[in-house]
């Protein structure tokens, strides 16, 4: 499922980045099955062939989105850990937290992703391996934030604060889809509470 190489960088980027975007666009309106390549080449604006100079299959494009995504989120891990209090930066962080998760731009690709690894052995191979290295970073994180106000640090106490702040977040797309009223100031506020209770204590 890698891409392949080719000799202009620059000229090659910018054509990866083309389809990953038609891709991008497909996939939301039709499904990762519904949409076939030949929708993908006429959004991307190229031929199915010329496609696959790029990527060698559907699975391939998924497979960037992984990467895409994993590298989104060490740099938002990274901008926290620079500020004084990471802990304190991510209850900040809350508002604008929940109405990224709440939009549809933000949300309806990963959950189409996390649809085909739910029925693709390699999917979820490279979703699952992405998120442990994620994790990872979130986790030494929280540790540092955590020791630095005296909390308990230890790893399976750590372990637990951080998948519960995962899983909240992730609710939230599932959560919009089953009850589109949500009432999200109220809904801020309630993650503000939660976001203190396990962070800081």
């Amino acid at each position: 499922m890698t891409e392949k190489r080719h000799i202009d960088p620059e000229r090659a980027a910018n054509r990866r980045r083309q389809v990953l975007d038609a891709a991008a666009t497909c996939f939301r309106r039709s499904g990762f099955h519904g949409a076939s390549m030949s929708e993908i080449s006429k959004a991307a604006g190229m031929s199915a062939g010329h496609i696959y100079n790029y990527f060698a299959s559907k699975d391939a494009i998924i497979a960037a989105f992984v990467e895409e995504n994993e590298t989104r989120v060490h740099e938002i891990i990274s901008n926290i850990g620079s500020q004084p209090d990471p802990l304190q930066a991510i209850v900040d962080d809350v508002e604008q937290s929940v109405h990224n998760n709440l939009d549809p731009d933000h949300w309806a690709l990963p959950l189409e992703i996390a649809a085909e690894s739910a029925r693709n052995p390699a999917i979820a191979a490279l979703s699952q391996d992405a998120d442990r290295r994620m994790c990872a970073s979130l986790l030494a994180l929280l540790k540092a934030g955590r020791e630095k106000h005296g909390l308990p640090a230890d790893d399976v106490t750590v372990e637990g604060r951080m998948q519960a702040v995962i899983c909240l977040h992730q609710g939230l797309q599932l959560r919009l889809l089953n009850y589109p009223d949500l009432p999200i100031p109220e809904l801020i506020a309630s993650f503000r509470i939660a976001m203190r209770a396990l962070l800081f204590t």
